[in-house]
């Protein structure tokens, strides 16, 4: 990652909170007897992560549009296959946001666009002003937006996903990812792709022509490749492109949210460390994880 550039972190809050919920014992509660173990598990990843990295520049996108994101206007039965978040799920989400803003870290949420959008949108702006952008996700839809310099960081499990380790993980290039998963489908989003190509089989269409639409615009050289069922792909293709040109609508991350994403937005507020302690209290988190957060400011 380049030095003269400056960096900013960009969280993908979603990721570490769920599997707070899912891992921190479901025993811890605030005084009026809440929930706080996703608040609880979420705090002690910013702390070590703030600890260990110190940024200067930081914003933590968080999900509100889980059934009113533009995508469900393209495609009402997108996400549909998820479970709705158990209540005290959704009350800890707001908790984990109050805990960022009062540690002095830009949060930012949207009905319209996810977590990802957002993401994408302050990584498309900062990056227009000198930055290199550091995504803590576990989410492989984000390699998308890396370009030279970049890094995508699932930071829980120390994996570290740099722009030019993208082929290698995934067998495409990173601003291939989006056409790749409107080919395979992505079940976790219920988005279908074309039955019968894997991820394989679109990795090697895409080295061939690089893009989807330069698929679709040549289908009739898909059957001369070197590609085992070459001709079976063809007519899987010829078949499900309006499917995949839908599925293309919705595995793109939007680069255009409404927010405002400029440099004094991301960069870390001064607070006092009295003010978070009070919030850290009304929040119900106890004196160690308090402690960790103080150490930090």
């Amino acid at each position: 990652m380049a030095d003269s550039k400056r960096r900013v972190y960009l969280v993908d809050a979603s990721i570490y909170i769920f599997r707070a919920y899912y891992s921190v014992p479901d025993t811890l509660e605030n005084a009026d007897g809440q929930l706080i173990n996703a608040l609880h598990g979420f705090a002690g990843f910013l702390a070590g992560f703030l600890e260990q990295v110190s940024p200067e520049y930081l914003a933590v996108a968080f999900d509100e549009s889980l059934t009113t994101s533009f995508r469900n206007d393209i495609y009402p039965p997108y996400k549909a296959n998820r479970e709705t978040p158990p209540e005290e799920l959704k009350r800890q989400f707001a908790f984990c946001r109050t805990l960022v803003e009062a540690l002095g870290l830009a949060a930012y949420s949207s009905d319209r666009f996810e977590a990802d959008d957002l993401i994408g949108t302050l990584a498309e702006r900062l990056r227009a002003r000198d930055f290199s952008v550091v995504i803590l996700s576990a989410d492989k839809d984000l390699a998308q937006l890396l370009e030279p310099g970049d890094l995508l960081w699932d930071y829980s499990r120390n994996r570290r996903h740099h722009y030019e380790g993208i082929p290698d993980w995934l067998g495409v290039q990173a601003g291939q990812v989006a056409d790749w998963l409107a080919l395979t489908g992505d079940a976790v989003d219920n988005i279908p792709g074309i039955p019968g190509i894997g991820p394989k089989t679109a990795a090697a269409l895409l080295e061939e022509f690089g893009t989807l639409e330069n698929i679709f615009g040549n289908l009739e050289r898909v059957a001369e490749l070197q590609l085992r069922g070459a001709k079976r792909v063809q007519g899987l293709l010829s078949e499900h492109r309006d499917a995949a040109l839908l599925a293309r609508q919705l595995t793109g991350i939007a680069r255009d949210a409404d927010v405002s994403a400029g440099v004094r937005d991301v960069r870390r507020r001064a607070v006092a460390g009295q003010d978070v302690s009070e919030t850290c209290a009304q929040l119900g988190l106890g004196r160690m994880t308090t402690a960790k957060l103080l150490r930090v400011l």
